[in-house]
């Protein structure tokens, strides 16, 4: 009996070590599957005719080249990967006259390098450093004939199209009643899509709007019968279309997207809200939403061709009503500004901004302020002022909820 009790209790004794192997192995796995490679080094050298980049990374990456034209660029796909050297080490020159790098998703990071002219990676590979230890991303870049490049663009099979995915319902909105008046707000930004930055060069606009949408949706989310939710909680790189579809998956009765932009015109200042519209107010809000509908591009990410359907719905009176109501949105966020809030001339604008292109959602796109300006950069910088600025939005909501709910919307 003796025997039968203790090999019943090797049996025992086994199957828990093997319980414990199989639960550390799998907890090892899980966080080297969050544990991003770390780019800790780069160099980039060379003429308008050759330039090498390299990238020291503490390991080996799996890594793909693609290329993009209008404009030109080469996109370099990474895994997780956590670029920590200065941003002066790979400041564009030679054949870029840009250089992006960060955040796609959870799992992949992405480098976008956008040349003065056709360009081609004459070698691309990971190769030990002179310890033996760490790794080395080599990148050679050669200039190429036009119609070669264009071949090459041609017979890509990566499109990088930005088609947005089934995102489904994130976490506020789960919770939310059928009677609940639900608000996108999206930070405007993020990832690889830094953004404007600010004069001290370490604040992104990609950290500023997160910053006001995370404080916007939790206010928003304590008025009864509100419910907020973020297009992204995090430093996460989604594309216009992405954003759109979030809003419109998750049946959002507002969309509300936050900047904080950058002009030549260094003395202008204050708060702008821009609603959609075919046909631009003026060369600012032009110029702005040019800016800002390059997002994708500046990602590596190509805007597909917008199908007929949707175009058709677009011009139905579905677009023209939502087009009224956001105008209303943007009035009321006006006269909730009014006195309290430093506008710019002429504070309602309005252009062609593709992230306001939900046909059903009433959308606006508000510029926070301008980074340009050094008292408009001081504010946006500024917690207190912040909560100023949320305050004001969340009566701008609640008044236009109530002015809708009267008029039967």
């Amino acid at each position: 009996m003796v025997f039968v009790r203790g090999h019943r209790f090797s049996l025992v004794v086994a199957a828990i070590m093997f319980a414990i192997a199989m639960i550390s192995a799998s907890l090892a796995s899980a966080a080297a599957a969050i544990d991003p490679i770390l780019a800790y080094g780069a160099r980039i050298a060379g003429d308008d005719a050759r330039t090498r980049i390299v990238i020291d990374l503490d390991r080996e990456p799996r890594f793909s080249v693609h290329y993009l034209a209008n404009p030109t660029r080469v996109v370099i796909d990474l895994p997780a990967t956590a670029f920590g050297f200065p941003a002066k080490d790979l400041a564009p020159r030679g054949l870029f006259k840009d250089i992006r790098y960060g955040t796609m998703d959870a799992d992949s990071a992405r480098i976008v390098l956008t040349a003065i002219k056709p360009v081609k990676m004459v070698a691309a590979k990971v190769q030990l450093d002179e310890s033996g230890k760490g790794h080395r991303l080599v990148l050679d870049a050669e200039m190429m004939p036009a119609d070669q490049f264009a071949d090459l663009v041609s017979k890509e099979s990566w499109t990088g199209d930005d088609d947005a995915k089934e995102v489904g319902p994130v976490a506020p909105v789960e919770n939310a009643n059928p009677s609940d008046f639900l608000v996108a707000v999206d930070a405007g930004h993020g990832g690889i899509d830094t953004g404007a930055v600010a004069s001290d060069g370490t604040t992104p606009e990609k950290e500023i709007t997160l910053a006001f949408a995370k404080s916007l949706a939790d206010r928003l989310n304590k008025q009864p019968g509100v419910k907020a939710f973020l297009t992204r909680d995090s430093d996460q790189y989604l594309s216009l279309s992405e954003r759109v579809t979030i809003a419109r998956q998750n049946h959002a009765a507002l969309f509300i997207s936050l900047h904080a932009d950058t002009l030549k015109q260094k003395d202008i200042r204050g708060a702008t809200v821009y609603t959609i519209s075919d046909k631009s107010s003026d060369k600012l809000a032009n110029d702005v939403a040019e800016r800002e509908n390059d997002s994708d591009k500046i990602a590596g990410a190509e805007a597909p061709a917008q199908p007929a359907a949707v175009a058709d719905i677009l011009m139905d009176l579905t677009r023209r009503e939502t087009q009224a109501f956001s105008i209303s949105l943007a009035q009321d966020v006006l006269n909730s500004f009014n006195g309290q809030i430093s506008m710019i001339n002429n504070p309602h604008r309005y252009a062609g901004f593709r992230v306001l292109q939900a046909p059903d959602v009433p959308s606006i796109l508000l510029e926070l302020g301008f980074l340009s300006n050094k008292d408009d950069e001081k504010l946006l910088l500024d917690d207190n002022w912040r909560e100023k600025i949320v305050d004001r939005l969340t009566d701008a909501v609640k008044q236009y909820r109530a002015t809708t709910v009267a008029n039967g919307g």
